[in-house]
This record gives C-alpha cells, sequence and structure tokens, in this order.
C-alpha cells in the first residue's frame, strides 16, 4: 500500500477525525503517528497514540467499544485525517455516543445536555 506524504508534528502525531459512517456524526478527536496508523489499516480497526498515556491503544480494548474502519480521507494539506467507522458501543469514555456531547450557546453558555448515555463508565472501567 502506499500511503500520501503525511505531514505529522514535531511529535510526530497527526490528528485524527472520527465520524459514523451511517449518520457522520463527528464522534471523537485522537492522536495517530505512523506506527498506529500501520496498525489500523493492517488491521481494519483504530489504533491510537495518547499522549498522556505515551503508548498506543487500540479502541475498544478496555471497553470492547470498537470502531471499524469503513473508508479513510487525508486532508487538502495532508496533515490531518478523517476516518468513517462502524462504531460499536459510544465512543467517548464518558458513556455518551460521542465525545462532542457538550453544546454551547454562541455566547459560550453550556446549553443542556439532552442525549443519554449509551454506558455507565464505572461499570464498564471498573476492573481494567
Amino acid at each position: 500500500m502506499t500511503l500520501p506524504n503525511l505531514k505529522y508534528t514535531a511529535d510526530g502525531l497527526i490528528p485524527a477525525i472520527v465520524q459514523d459512517v451511517k449518520t457522520k456524526r463527528v464522534l471523537m478527536m485522537a492522536w495517530m503517528n505512523a506506527t498506529s496508523l500501520e496498525a489500523t489499516l493492517q488491521t481494519g480497526f483504530m489504533n491510537y497514540w495518547s499522549r498522556s498515556r505515551q503508548k498506543f491503544w487500540l479502541k475498544g480494548e478496555t471497553s470492547g467499544h470498537t470502531q471499524k474502519v469503513v473508508r479513510w480521507a487525508v486532508d487538502c494539506d495532508a496533515d490531518t485525517l478523517l476516518f468513517e467507522v462502524e462504531q460499536i458501543g459510544g465512543a467517548c469514555h464518558t458513556g455518551f455516543e460521542s465525545c462532542f456531547f457538550q453544546a454551547y450557546s454562541p455566547e459560550g453558555t453550556p446549553l443542556e445536555i439532552t442525549e443519554e448515555k449509551l454506558f455507565d463508565p464505572e461499570k464498564t472501567y471498573a476492573s481494567k
């Protein structure tokens, strides 16, 4: 497979935006490096680099909430990736479908969260 010439940050990372292939809802943004991108393309499931933990992680390795890659794209500057996935379970570690569950008014006031959690994170991650 020939990959496009990607522009990684000085830390060797590239942002990956992940959206649901059916609804087009943005589920999350995470960081990847060349190795996690390669693992994603080899396995067909999203793999990331955790900046806080300084390690690779397969989405769903703890929760079982996986992301199967359907297709992906590179933006015009080759510095951001977009993945369309089949999401199993919630994408957000807080229990919501998307990490973007908190909306704000134009003035910056948090709006009421109207969606339900898909899972209880305390139960999902309790023994992990």
